[in-house]
C-alpha cells in the first residue's frame, strides 16, 4: 500500500496532549509500539524509533518538538 506524503501540524488541547504523551512514554518504557490516530489516519510508530528534541528560534517565536523517527517498510 502506497502512503500519500502529508505535513500536519495538529493542536491538540492540554489534557488530551498529556494523555497522548503519557500513553508514549508509557509505551516507550516497556519497549512496545506506540499506535496514534493524527487527522483521521492511523500511525504505527515502531518500538525501535530514534528519538530527538528539535529547538528551533525565530525572531518572535521559539518552537520545541518532541519527534519519532523510524524507516518506512
Amino acid at each position: 500500500m502506497v502512503k500519500k506524503i502529508r505535513d500536519i501540524e495538529k493542536d491538540y488541547p492540554k489534557r488530551q496532549f498529556i494523555a497522548k504523551i503519557r500513553r508514549l512514554a508509557d509505551a516507550l518504557e516497556s519497549g512496545r509500539e506506540f499506535r496514534i490516530q493524527v487527522a483521521g489516519e492511523r500511525i504505527i510508530i515502531p518500538e525501535d524509533a530514534t528519538i530527538n528534541i528539535e529547538h528551533e528560534r525565530g525572531r518572535s517565536v521559539e518552537e520545541i518538538e518532541f519527534q519519532l523517527k523510524w524507516k518506512t517498510k
